[in-house]
C-alpha cells in the first residue's frame, strides 16, 4: 500500500513561464525546455532517423509531464521532438466544463494529431482520458503516479476543519462540488477555470473565496506543494479515476511508439490500480464531469497482487451518496478492470443508478465544441 504522506516537490519542475500556447507548435530552438534540459532533437538514435514526436498541451503542468516522459525516453536512447497542441479545454475558458459538448475536453485534438500522423505519442494526465478511446488510439503506458489526493488551497492557514460556516470554495469539477456539499452542506461553491497558476491567481483576487480545490499531484509537480493547506482524506473526497498518474496514448498500430512508452513510462502497479478505477467509471458511463470518485491500492502478497478499490457516487446537491469497496486478486489489467466493473454493478444496485440518472437529467444544454 502507498503512504501518501506529504512530500517535498519532485525534482522535475518545468520552468515553463512565459510560454505562449498556439494551436499546433514545435518548440522553437533556444526556447525554455524545462529543468530536464532536453533538446528537441534528443539523442541516442542513428543519424537520419526521425525523432519520436511527442504531443502535449501547452500549460506549465502539461509541459512538466511531457518533459518527464521525454527524459525517460532519452534514458532509453530515443530521440524526441515536442509539439504543442491546443485542446478544447484550453480554448474555451469562459464556460464550466459541464457545458462543453463531448467528454474529451483535453484530448480530442491530441487524438486527431496522432491519427493524422502529426505526432507519434501524446502525454496526458490519466484522469483526463475518456474510458473509451477513439478507434485507432491505444493507451500505450501509464505510470509515475504522484499523490492522488485532492488538495485544499486556502487563505490564512485555513484547513478543512477550520473553514468557517458558509465558506466559499471554488472548483471546476462536478465530482469535487458534489463531495464537498455531501461533507459540508453549508459551503458556497463557485466555478473556476484555468491552469494551476491561473486558479491560484484567481484565489488571490477573489476576497470572498476561502479556498480552491486542486489535484495535489499538479501542485507537487510544479514545485507548489507549499501552497497546499491540507491534502483531503479519502473519507472527505475520493479522487478522479487515474488522478495523479501520467498516460501516453499512441496510434494502435504503431509498434515503435508502443515499445518506447512501455520502456520509458509504464508501471505495472499503476496500471492495475488505474484499470480498476477506470473500469468502475466506464461501467457507470461516466466521464471527468460526473460526480464519481474512485481510488485503488495494490497489496503485494505471496500469491500475487490484490487490488483494493473504493468507489463513490454522489448527487450534484450532495444530499445522496452511495459508496462501496471491493478487493480481489488481479494479475492483469483485464482482471483489475473486471473488479472495477463489479464494484460499479454493486453501487448501481444500491442507488447509484438513480443518482446518475438525475445528474444526466439536470445537465444544461451543452455548448458545441469549437
Amino acid at each position: 500500500m502507498v503512504d501518501w504522506s506529504d512530500r517535498e516537490p519532485g525534482h522535475f519542475v518545468a520552468r515553463a513561464a512565459g510560454i505562449v500556447p498556439r494551436l499546433v507548435r514545435r518548440r522553437a530552438a533556444g526556447a525554455p525546455a524545462g529543468a530536464i534540459g532536453l533538446s528537441d532533437r534528443g539523442a541516442g538514435l542513428s543519424p537520419g532517423q526521425r525523432p519520436l514526436r511527442i504531443g502535449t498541451r501547452a500549460s506549465a503542468l502539461a509541459l512538466w509531464q511531457t518533459e518527464r516522459v521525454r527524459a525517460g525516453l532519452a534514458q532509453h536512447g530515443y530521440a524526441t521532438e515536442r509539439i504543442e497542441v491546443r485542446t478544447t479545454g484550453d480554448v474555451v475558458q469562459d464556460l464550466p466544463l459541464a457545458r462543453i459538448g463531448g467528454r474529451a475536453f483535453f484530448t480530442k485534438q491530441l487524438d486527431d494529431a496522432i491519427l493524422e500522423g502529426r505526432i507519434d505519442i501524446a502525454v496526458h494526465s490519466l484522469k483526463d482520458l475518456p474510458t473509451e478511446l477513439p478507434e485507432g488510439i491505444a493507451l500505450g503506458a501509464v505510470g509515475l503516479r504522484e499523490d492522488p489526493r485532492d488538495a485544499l488551497v486556502a487563505r490564512e492557514g485555513l484547513e478543512w476543519a477550520t473553514l468557517p460556516t458558509g465558506a466559499a470554495i471554488a472548483t471546476s469539477s462536478q465530482r469535487r462540488r458534489a463531495q464537498l456539499l455531501h461533507a459540508r452542506p453549508d459551503l458556497r461553491l463557485a466555478d473556476i477555470r484555468g491552469n494551476v497558476d491561473t486558479r491560484l491567481a484567481k484565489l488571490e483576487r477573489n476576497g470572498d473565496w476561502s479556498a480552491i480545490v486542486l489535484a495535489a499531484a499538479g501542485l507537487v509537480r510544479l514545485g507548489l506543494a507549499g501552497r497546499i493547506s491540507q491534502r483531503l482524506s479519502f473519507d472527505v473526497m475520493l479522487p478522479a479515476p487515474g488522478q495523479g498518474a501520467l498516460a501516453a496514448t499512441v496510434r494502435a498500430d504503431d509498434a515503435t511508439a508502443v515499445a518506447a512508452v512501455r520502456r520509458a513510462l509504464h508501471d505495472n502497479a499503476t496500471e492495475l490500480a488505474a484499470s480498476a478505477e477506470r473500469g468502475f467509471l466506464r461501467r457507470l458511463e461516466g466521464g471527468c464531469q460526473v460526480p464519481v470518485g474512485a481510488h485503488a491500492e495494490i497489496d503485494r502478497t505471496s500469491e500475487g497482487p490484490v487490488v483494493r478499490l473504493r468507489g463513490r457516487v454522489v448527487s450534484l446537491t450532495g444530499e445522496t451518496s452511495v459508496e462501496g469497496e471491493r478487493a480481489g486478486a488481479a494479475a492483469s489489467a483485464a482482471e483489475a478492470d473486471a473488479l472495477g466493473v463489479a464494484l460499479a454493478e454493486q453501487l448501481l444496485s444500491q442507488g447509484a443508478d438513480a443518482i446518475l440518472r438525475s445528474v444526466r437529467e439536470a445537465r444544461v444544454e451543452p455548448v458545441p465544441e469549437p
